[in-house]
């Protein structure tokens, strides 16, 4: 998957995956400004549907929770907020993402967050073989199964992906 091989250092999800004996896979890659899952897919020579994206949210009293989503599709907010059901969901901006999350954006990591919130997961993800998703830092993707979203994360599946 990776050209590279060397070991990367130890992140806060990579310890999390480790406490929890969570098999994974490194997968540094050299991290581009607004590259994006496309970027990292195509570095790693991976389906940009199988990257999947960390993506920092509010509800409408600013709770913050986390949407996994392929790389290729988006959220629909609307069908977000219907299904878990809250009034609205929109993204956080950047600084107050990272504030929850404790990582710095562009390497938010599902795994090994500051404080405990709720996870959704795009339930066509748990389809899927394998996955690629942040492991804690810009540049660097952990292969797992993508069932640990849900039985060791605890992320509940949602249908709210749409079209790039």
């Amino acid at each position: 998957m990776s050209k590279k091989t060397a070991h990367v250092s130890a992140t806060p999800a990579t310890d999390w995956l480790r406490e929890r004996s969570v098999p994974f896979t490194e997968h540094p890659y050299d991290y581009v400004e607004h590259g994006g899952t496309a970027e990292s897919a195509k570095q790693l020579g991976v389906a940009e549907h199988a990257v999947v994206k960390t993506l920092v949210m509010q509800d409408e009293d600013a709770k913050p929770l986390v949407v996994l989503m392929h790389g290729d599709r988006q959220v629909s907010l609307k069908e977000l907020a219907r299904q878990i059901p809250c009034k609205k969901v929109e993204p956080c901006k950047p600084e107050v993402a990272q504030r929850h999350s404790g990582y710095q954006v562009g390497g938010t990591s599902p795994f090994g967050f500051r404080k405990a919130v709720p996870v959704y997961v795009q339930q066509s993800i748990l389809t899927l073989p394998r996955i690629c998703i942040n492991g804690g830092r810009r540049g660097f993707l952990v292969g797992i199964d993508p069932q640990v979203l849900v039985g060791v994360l605890g992320a509940r599946p949602v249908d709210c992906a749409s079209p790039q």
